[in-house]
């Protein structure tokens, strides 16, 4: 009953790392009524293309042991070896052209299907192969019953294809009793080609629906449930709880940097508590005033607070600070519609003949 809840719940479509993965582990869809397709339509070439000269190049090979055994020399071991290598030779010519369409044949039916990959995984020895239990499951589960109904149907087809075929073929089969026995070879390659290529033109629709359903079912065993959907993304892109814990982080330790260079600022730039920004311009440094801190509601009082420790003026100007604060960047030069504004107000708090600084802060920013 378990299982079968297990299964109720897996409503998701696998994602892209489950499909991944299990064909890393060599899960793929197979289709079996391929491979089958594949060996008959190999045998259906041998038959074409090698049977008839093959049979007829075995025959001239073994002709001399045939016709005439009694004249074959078997003095001691080594002609018996001599006469088996030659039978070896003669018979491994004929067969070697079967076993390598064949094995084209079977090769080409499981490439075509899924791209070849070599997995140690599905050669380990695992105990539920031989489970009773997984074993019945196999035998009356979904996928038992549909092999149960293709192999009922290939019974049917491959009766009717052979009873329609010895109907309209009964004739030759009967006058090929009173022919020349020579003959018989030829005709029964001939009903065998037939035969064969009558089951392959019969069985395509079943190996089209058996590829369709063998692809679906790997993809309703990959299913998940929600809660694996979720836990794949946690893995992949991190726990959200986790990353918002390490961008807090981050934040807090930026925010410490940035307060601890405030007392590197020239001027600092607020509204009564809600904004700060803490300015630095020293001449000999060269260029526009740079951002050394900005933050809004307690950060800004904690700018302000560190800025009257450390003497540095502080002034409130509720507009300007409001236009600033989503322009300037930290660690910045201000923005060049600045320059004007920024400068009247460092020469209005430095200007004095001690401070050469403030006194040419006016023209290096106009």
């Amino acid at each position: 009953m378990s299982e079968e809840q297990d299964r109720a719940s897996k409503t998701e479509e696998p994602t892209e790392k489950k499909i991944q993965d299990a064909l890393e582990k060599g899960n793929v869809p197979v289709s079996k009524e391929a491979l089958t397709f594949s060996s008959i339509v190999s045998i259906l070439a041998i038959c074409f293309l090698h049977i008839s000269h093959g049979v007829t190049g075995l025959a001239g090979a073994l002709e001399r042991f045939i016709d005439d055994p009694a004249g074959i020399a078997l003095h001691d071991g080594s002609d018996a070896t001599s006469l088996m290598h030659a039978i070896a030779a003669a018979s491994g010519w004929f067969l070697l052209p079967l076993v390598a369409l064949l094995a084209v044949g079977g090769l080409s039916a499981s490439f075509l299907q899924n791209r070849p990959r070599l997995v140690g995984e599905r050669i380990k020895p695992k105990l539920n192969r031989i489970s009773p239990k997984s074993g019945f499951r196999r035998l009356f589960g979904e996928q038992g019953w549909m092999e149960f109904g293709k192999a009922i149907f290939k019974l049917a087809i491959i009766g009717f294809v052979i009873a329609a075929l010895f109907f309209f073929d009964a004739h030759r089969v009967v006058s090929a009793m009173y022919s020349d026995p020579s003959a018989l070879p030829e005709l029964l390659l001939a009903l065998t080609v037939r035969l064969l290529t009558a089951v392959c033109i019969a069985t395509i629709l079943l190996v089209i629906v058996d590829i369709i359903f063998s692809r679906s079912h790997w993809r309703k065993e990959l299913r998940m449930t929600r809660q694996e959907v979720k836990d794949e993304h946690k893995q992949m892109e991190g726990d959200p709880q986790m990353k918002a814990k390490m961008r807090s982080l981050a934040r807090d330790r930026a925010r410490r940097r940035m307060i601890a260079d405030v007392p590197r600022a020239t001027i600092v730039i607020a509204n009564p508590t809600h904004y700060a920004i803490a300015l630095r311009y020293v001449l000999e440094e060269g260029g526009a005033p740079v951002v050394v801190a900005k933050g809004k509601d307690l950060v800004a009082l904690k700018i302000r607070e560190v800025a009257e420790i450390n003497a540095i003026p502080v002034i409130e100007d509720k507009p300007l600070v409001r236009s600033m604060y989503d322009k300037v960047e930290l660690d910045y030069p201000i923005p060049p519609e600045f320059y004007q504004v920024v400068a009247e107000l460092l020469y209005l708090f430095h200007y004095n003949r001690n401070n050469p600084v403030g006194s040419s802060a006016g023209s290096g920013l106009s």
